[in-house]
């Protein structure tokens, strides 16, 4: 598949940003496609039906046939989906080349299409579903969203909708491999994909990658990627594979086994898949001595409420007789809080007054963490103390939006708690559990309760 791979590349390099944009398209690496296609049982590549939604040039396609082919397994058909006409050309060369009697390409929004079968096709199903889905956002009033909320789905992005879509399409006992963004494994906004996921199959394996960059390094992407492998089945505790590689070369590929409980935790309401490295399962989650929750401890967690572009003409560069200290990320150095900084281009300080009052907090301890790390940072959870100690006798603070602020019915902590949470939050052992679902730089309050 090289030849196929170096086309892949140029035609990536030759398609216009604002193409790729609109579409949220990101052409699969031959060797990914190859990988993912190994993922299907073996003992299932017979009579396969095959669809690839957003097929682009054919590469899932082509490594998912070539694998049944080789088992000298029989392909009843094959239906590709996809929208962009300039790569379409390639596509039809991979489905020629395959000589599949009954294979068809689709040229139309998979969305669309997928929603039509399910409501006027009904024995339209598949036995074996390959994607690499398209990663964009989704506005709540698009005609996207009316559609996924048409087939009873609600999510934020495109590549869930994808995925959900083909969930429905798959057949019982049918297999599903896509390759997608890390981000829908937590967070309240992916909650009802996340729903779907477990109650309508089972996942049994899923691949981790160590590097961002590597594996779209033609295509900029930064977005941390996993495989994923679902089966149309009843759910139940079963085995999951979690396998990992440093990027799409799978030269240190390795894999090792955990139970579907370890995944999602029976309680845990909000349905966060959790990812456990085998080397880091001596992490929170199997210590007994952490086992309080934070409304046990009386303690709160909230997203700073100062949005400072809605409170501009109350913002003050430095501290004045009517303004109070306004915290930013920036001000947050190591584990502790430096204020005011001279030279910064954003405020230091607010105004309290009637119309700032209600977004403001009293003078006490708190605990804030950065809403979003930078790559470079050891830890994805950085948590500082706000010390009232550390200013002039302030009557309130302010907190950007920026923050995660940790809170007492919104009032200030015993400051020995206060203290204690930030070296608790700021551990070795939380980044490590807090990596095993969150798998972005985004911090969220949802996450930190």
């Amino acid at each position: 598949m090289e030849d196929l791979d170096e086309t892949r590349i140029k035609v990536s390099k030759n398609t216009p940003e604002t193409i790729k944009e609109e579409l949220g398209q990101y052409l699969t690496p031959c060797a990914i496609a190859d990988f993912m296609a190994s993922l299907f049982s073996e003992d299932k590549l017979s009579n396969c039906d095959i669809l690839d939604p957003g097929a682009g040039m054919g590469v899932l396609t082509k490594a998912l046939s070539s694998r049944v082919l080789e088992n000298n397994n029989f392909i009843k058909s094959i239906t590709a989906v996809e929208l962009d006409n300039g790569i379409l050309p390639f596509l039809e060369d991979v489905l020629n080349e395959l000589n599949c009697e009954d294979s068809k390409i689709l040229k139309a929004d998979f969305l669309e299409t997928a929603l039509n079968w399910i409501q006027f096709d009904f024995e339209k199903s598949f036995s074996h579903i390959i994607m690499n889905p398209p990663y964009k956002k989704i506005n709540s009033n698009s005609a996207q969203r009316n559609l996924l909320h048409q087939a009873g789905i609600e999510t934020v992005n495109l590549y869930s909708g994808f995925v959900a879509l083909g969930i429905m399409l798959l057949r019982e006992h049918g297999e599903l491999v896509a390759i997608i963004p890390r981000s829908f494994c937590n967070g309240p906004y992916y909650r009802p994909f996340r729903n779907i996921i477990l109650n309508k199959t089972q996942i049994t394996q899923i691949h981790l990658f160590g590097s961002r960059k590597n594996n779209f390094s033609d295509d900029n992407v930064l977005q941390e990627n996993v495989i994923i492998k679902l089966i149309k089945e009843s759910p139940s505790i079963h085995e999951v594979k979690i396998s990992f590689s440093t990027d799409g070369t799978f030269d240190d590929y390795y894999e090792y086994s955990c139970l579907s409980d370890e995944i999602v935790e029976n309680d845990d309401k909000e349905l966060f898949i959790r990812i456990p490295e085998h080397i880091r399962h001596n992490s929170i989650s199997q210590n007994f001595n952490v086992n309080s929750s934070l409304q046990s401890l009386h303690l709160s967690v909230s997203t700073g409420p100062v949005v400072d572009f809605r409170v501009k003409p109350f913002l003050s560069s430095m501290p004045q007789e009517d303004t109070v200290p306004l915290i930013y990320p920036f001000h947050m150095e190591m584990t502790k809080c430096i204020w005011p900084q001279e030279h910064s281009r954003k405020a230091n300080s607010i105004r309290s007054n009637e119309n700032t009052i209600k977004m403001l907090y009293p003078s006490g301890y708190y605990c804030a963490v950065k809403r979003f790390s930078s790559k470079e940072e050891k830890h994805r959870i950085s948590a500082c103390v706000i010390s009232p100690d550390d200013f002039h006798s302030p009557k309130f603070f302010g907190f950007e939006n920026h923050l995660n602020i940790f809170h007492n019915e919104k009032q200030g902590l015993d400051k020995d708690v206060a203290f204690g949470l930030m070296v608790f939050l700021n551990s070795d052992m939380v980044d490590r559990y807090f990596r095993t679902f969150n798998g972005h730089t985004q911090v969220n309050a949802t996450d930190l309760k």
